[in-house]
């Protein structure tokens, strides 16, 4: 039979098909999240395989290591602090163990980035991300909590600090702070678009921060608005944004693909624990190839639109490289 066009043949030997693979993913485009908690010699996955780490200050030296020496984006930190405020203050008490951990990694690997998160769902007993009274999520008073916050992990050295609070008008708030403060170098990555969404259970058990009351969707994003969230996503980048993020990646692949064509900043996507835990429990009952799986989620989540990948599979990558 003759045919004009055979596609086949750009697909017939795996050197040709890699040759012409128009969407990559390489341990720089992976971020590694790590739950930092205090003392000494702390290092435990919370369920087995998941790739949710909680770890000491001195253990993150050694992961860190380990990141820069195998390529990899960076890493992002998650406290859990040894006691909880519903007031947002002492927080330095409350954030020592991240102060420890980012001096820890920036002396054992200065180059690698470090983003750390800024809401407060872990430091309070009630687990939502902003201050509370009665039973409402305030926001203007819990923005300034934010700043503060901020403007603590500037001082000690992040490159990135990740408002994920959702709070209205943060990303102004956090960039004047953090000007004025003398911190014009340190930049914000936003949770542009975070979603009220069922796949964050096994990070809120890594953190010890699921609400204890009510739920979360009076601030965080429902799932159902897809022009909501270009609406997010244009007015943190009005308030100053350096790049934005969306989470969860795996359900959201057409909002990345809108904020891809919306903006030109660097794009993020954040593989949370719950898309991560599906897979790897699918793959555990034998219904499919975890690793096949992951690396297809992980090209799926990058031809969308993401330059960057939060995902618990970064550390896994990386000890390979």
């Amino acid at each position: 039979m003759k045919f004009p066009v055979r596609l086949r043949r750009l697909r017939r030997t795996p050197s040709i098909r890699g040759l012409f693979a128009e969407t990559t993913v390489a341990t720089r485009h992976l971020v590694q999240p790590y739950f930092v908690v205090s003392g000494k010699g702390v290092r435990q996955e919370t369920r087995p395989g998941l790739g949710l780490w909680q770890v000491s200050p001195d253990v993150l030296r050694e992961e860190v290591a380990m990141l820069a020496k195998g390529g990899a984006g960076g890493v992002m930190l998650f406290g859990v602090p040894d006691f909880k405020r519903d007031d947002g203050q002492q927080l330095v008490g409350q954030l020592a163990p991240l102060e420890a951990a980012i001096g820890e990694s920036k002396s054992v690997a200065p180059e690698l980035p470090i983003f750390a998160d800024v809401c407060l769902c872990a430091y309070t007993t009630h687990g939502h991300c902003g201050l509370v009274k009665g039973h409402e999520i305030v926001n203007d008073e819990s923005v300034r909590v934010l700043c503060e916050m901020a403007g603590l992990f500037a001082k000690w050295g992040v490159d990135f600090v990740c408002p994920s609070d959702m709070m209205d008008g943060r990303i102004g708030a956090i960039r004047q702070a953090l000007d004025e403060g003398g911190h014009t170098n340190t930049s914000i990555l936003s949770y542009a678009i975070k979603m009220a969404s069922a796949f964050y259970g096994p990070f809120r058990e890594a953190a010890h921060s699921a609400p204890s009351f009510g739920d979360r969707r009076s601030y965080q994003m429902p799932a159902h608005n897809r022009r909501e969230a270009r609406r997010e996503l244009l007015l943190d980048v009005e308030e100053g944004a350096d790049a934005l993020l969306v989470k969860p990646a795996m359900t959201n692949l057409d909002l990345i693909r809108d904020a891809r064509e919306a903006t030109d900043l660097p794009l993020f996507a954040y593989q949370v624990s719950g898309e991560y835990a599906m897979m790897r429990a699918a793959g555990d009952a034998g219904l499919i190839d975890f690793e096949r799986a992951l690396e297809e989620s992980l090209v799926s989540i990058r031809r969308a639109g993401a330059d960057v990948i939060v995902s618990y599979a970064a550390r896994e990558w990386c000890k390979r490289a």
